[in-house]
């Protein structure tokens, strides 16, 4: 997270007139101190995490859904027993 820090504050500073880039130093690293300060608030996760989740969040739904048509074919079966009987 640090890298995409420092990128933004980059970025941050590209955009300042010419003339407030003579405080490049103390500007980049206010940049750089409310970042961190404000993104670390925040509840993020790295992409691979994300991905990684997502995928075991459709195997899970995947299950369930097989479970559910399993259990919908068991209680029809078992309905019929107790009609037959």
């Amino acid at each position: 997270m640090e890298f995409r820090i420092d990128e933004l504050a980059r970025r941050l500073f590209a955009v300042l007139p010419p003339a407030m880039q003579g405080l490049r130093d103390d500007l980049e690293r206010n940049f750089k101190a409310v970042l961190r300060a404000n993104l670390s608030e925040l509840d993020l996760v790295a992409r691979d995490e994300f991905v990684a989740q997502s995928k075991v969040l459709e195997r899970t739904r995947a299950r369930l859904e097989q479970l559910e048509r399993r259990l919908a074919e068991l209680e029809a079966e078992a309905k019929a027993g107790r009609e037959a009987g």
